[in-house]
Order: C-alpha cells, then structure tokens, then sequence
C-alpha cells in the first residue's frame, strides 16, 4: 500500500514538472497580400496569385517548426486609392509584418509613401513595374521586372534591323509611359526615327481607331504596350483586322502583348512575332519545367502559367527565405537588408537577384519569336540577355 501511495505521489510530482516546463511560443508571420482581383487587371492578377498560392502549398512544410504564415488577402480593384487605403489599414489595424503583391504600378506608387512612414517593408513580387516606384520609399525591394528592362532591349533589337521609322502605341497610365521612353530612347539611340505616337485608355479601350492611326503613319515599326490578358488579345484582333503586318509595318512589343495563356485565343496572328520578355512558359530550363508540371498538377493539364505566375512564385520564394533566415522574427530593417541581396540562381525564369544598390531586380531578358510547338503557338527564347539592371536607374542615378 505504502509503495503505491508512493508511485502516486511520483506520478503527480513529475505531472507538476511536466507542466513548468515552457511550452514553445508559435510564431506567426503576417504578409499583407494587396491584389486586384477585380477590376481591369483581373485576369493578370488571378496568374500572379495562383504563382504565389502555388509555393506555399508546396513549401508550408519547409518552414521553421513553430513559425506560421497568415495571409491577409485585400482587393485594390484596381483603383490606387483603395490599395492606398487597404495598406494602411493593414499597418494599422492588422500590424502585418509585410506587404506584398500589386499588380499596378499606380496602385503601388500610392503605397509605398506608406511604407516609408510606417517602417513596413514592401515586396513588389507580381508586377508593379514603374521604374522609378522603389526610389519613393527605402522599404520597397521589387523582384518581378520593370518596362524599362524590356523595352529598352526591343528598341535596340528593332533598330539593328534596320528599320528607320518608329511609332509607339501605349496604354496611358505609368507601365505604358514608362516602356514609351524606353524604346524610344533605345531606338533613336540605334539610328530611327519616331514618326508618331498614341495613348490609349488603360481600362476597356476600342483599338480601333488607335490602330487606323498607326496604319495611316506607315510606320517601319510600331512597339505596342497593353495590359496583359484579354486586352492583349483584343489588339492582336485589331491588328489583324487592319492587316498591319500584311501592309508591311513590323508589330514588336514587350512580353505584355503575347503572354502565354491567351495565345490558344490569337488565332495564327502572332506567328512570328519578336517580343521581349523575362519568362516565357515554353522555356526548357529544367527548373521551369518542374514549375510547369506542379502547376499543372495544381490547376489543371489546360492550364498556363505566364510572367505574373513566376513573378508571385518567386516572390513568396524570396519570402520563405527571409522566414527561414530568422526563424520569423525580423525588424522591418532586416528584412530589407535580407531581400536587397536576396538571390535564386534557379528560378523557372532563369538566374535572379537583387542589386543591394537600388533594391531593384536584376535577370535575364529574353527576346522572343512566337512558333507553333505540338500544334501550338509558344513564345519561343532565341536570344538570351543576361544579367539586366533596370536601364532607366542606370540611366539616371540618384543624386547623392
């Protein structure tokens, strides 16, 4: 008797134990994830968000233990002053870690003040490609791409062949604005000369009349910008519709025009067409190709991914990274030291990093030909430029 009253008296004793020890905190990461869902860019946005999506669901199990993500998901519907408004609130109210997402290079420029005032660091990972938008806050790293990565290269390219007469046709709003200059510059630089120029509405424009006017100018060359997705389609109609190719203006743009979802929509229009872009879905880099198979896997054998796709991908992958570096536990100052020289020699679009210097991302650009693969229209890589910085910021540095 007197032995189990002991064993008893054991038993509560190491209970007592048990529970003084401390019990390990869990960590929990907020990201405030500001998209446009809704609203103009819609589609672009949906590609971006499921490149995000993807990753965490293949990497949730690679995190520190104890340490969570919570995704706080807002939709800017495409309008900067909703987006300014959601950001503040998730500063505010929510007290996110970090802010991340955006597809709209105004909608980003109206946050990021915020940031500044805040402490808060923003992750530009979809899009947002306005040149000068990480030189209004110290807390915006971008690792998508900008216009000017892109145009400049296809304004160069088109001026070594030859042609002589330039025109641009644009979406006025700040991506439009910015991959204008850009080619412009490049062109002329290259020997051609502007002949013309239009601006169209970002949101639901009739290409119509903005076609007849590229096709009155006869131009050698015209370098088109419209938000990727059904609007892109929508031009390459118009294009054909007027017969701009077959009356022998030459049609090159960024990868904005032909991004990889909506070629099965453009008919044989676009066989042969030069863009310039930072990925393309038909790349066979055997990281890319494991891309492509896990969003299959994940969305369905019909469906592509396109740049917004392994923009958000690679974003998220950038912020595992920061996570695992510090067990979830970082000031808004580390986090910006941690992704301005963040790197991934093997993203699905090729070698990606950080310049320290302008918190802006360096890649490769690709210049691209649309050919038919298996009965279908790719946008195939046949130059590769490497290691590109945003020429607008090498072009214009800061003043110290």
């Amino acid at each position: 008797m007197l032995q189990g009253v002991v064993r008893v008296f054991a038993a509560a004793a190491a209970g007592l134990v048990l529970l003084s020890l401390p019990v390990a905190a869990e960590t929990t990461v907020k990201i405030g994830l500001i998209n446009s869902y809704t609203g103009f860019v819609a589609q672009a946005a949906d590609e971006g968000q499921k490149g995000f999506d993807l990753y965490l669901k293949e990497h949730e199990k690679d995190l520190p233990p104890d340490v969570k993500i919570e995704v706080l998901k807002r939709d800017d519907t495409s309008n900067p002053e909703v987006g300014k408004r959601l950001a503040q609130e998730l500063i505010t109210r929510d007290h996110v870690q970090l802010l991340t997402g955006i597809i709209l290079s105004p909608v980003a420029a109206a946050i990021a003040p915020l940031t500044a005032q805040a402490k808060v660091p923003l992750l530009l990972d979809m899009a947002a490609a306005g040149a000068a938008i990480t030189r209004i806050s110290p807390y915006v790293v971008r690792v998508s791409f900008t216009l000017w990565q892109q145009a400049y290269p296809i304004g160069k390219w088109a001026a070594e062949q030859g042609w002589k007469k330039g025109y641009s046709a644009v979406s006025d709003f700040i991506p439009g604005h910015d991959s204008e200059a850009a080619f412009t510059k490049a062109f002329t630089e290259g020997g051609g000369t502007m002949v013309g120029s239009v601006r169209f509405p970002p949101a639901n424009p009739d290409f119509a009349p903005f076609v007849q006017r590229i096709k009155d100018a006869h131009p050698d060359v015209v370098f088109i910008f419209v938000p990727a997705g059904t609007q892109a389609t929508a031009m390459m109609k118009a294009i054909q519709d007027f017969g701009l190719r077959e009356g022998g203006i030459n049609v090159v743009s960024t990868q904005d025009l032909l991004p990889d979802e909506e070629l099965p929509h453009m008919g044989e229009t676009p066989l042969g067409l030069i863009t310039s872009g930072t990925y393309s879905a038909d790349a066979k880099r055997p990281a890319n190709q494991a891309f492509i198979a896990a969003w299959k896997k994940a969305y369905g054998d019909g469906s592509l991914p396109d740049f917004f796709s392994v923009d958000g991908y690679d974003g998220m992958h950038a912020i595992f990274d920061l996570i695992k570096e510090t067990k979830g536990n970082f000031t808004a100052e580390q986090a910006v030291e941690f992704l301005s020289h963040w790197k991934n020699p093997d993203s699905p679009r090729g070698p990606i990093s950080v310049d320290p210097q302008t918190r802006d991302i360096v890649q490769n650009v690709y210049i691209r030909k649309v050919e038919k693969a298996d009965g279908k229209l790719v946008d195939n890589e046949i130059t590769t430029i490497p290691n590109v910085k945003d020429p607008w910021k090498e072009l214009n540095p800061e003043k110290k």
